[in-house]
């Protein structure tokens, strides 16, 4: 299962609300396919403990941390397309 989307759902119980579809979608910061949303809440509705177990041991779907030289090649990039852009 996704990660995010069971953040985005730890993020709902820890305001007091109960996760839904839409606000679940609406808590995550990047897409991501409705049946994967569908089937986290739903996995949470059938067994609310599942939650905890996956946010104490997440071992899927995550994407490895950016690194600052990684970050620093991508704002050279960014900043070269954007030259080439106002250029013409």
């Amino acid at each position: 299962m996704n990660s995010i989307v069971f953040d985005a759902i730890k993020t709902l119980l820890d305001e007091g609300k109960t996760p839904t579809v839409a606000l679940t979608k609406s808590r995550l910061a990047q897409n991501v396919p409705m049946p994967v949303i569908i089937a986290a809440v739903s996995q949470y509705k059938n067994n609310p403990d599942s939650i905890h177990n996956f946010v104490k041991n997440p071992h899927s779907e995550t994407t490895p941390p950016v690194t600052d030289s990684q970050l620093g090649r991508i704002e050279q990039k960014l900043d070269r397309l954007l030259t080439l852009l106002e250029s013409k």
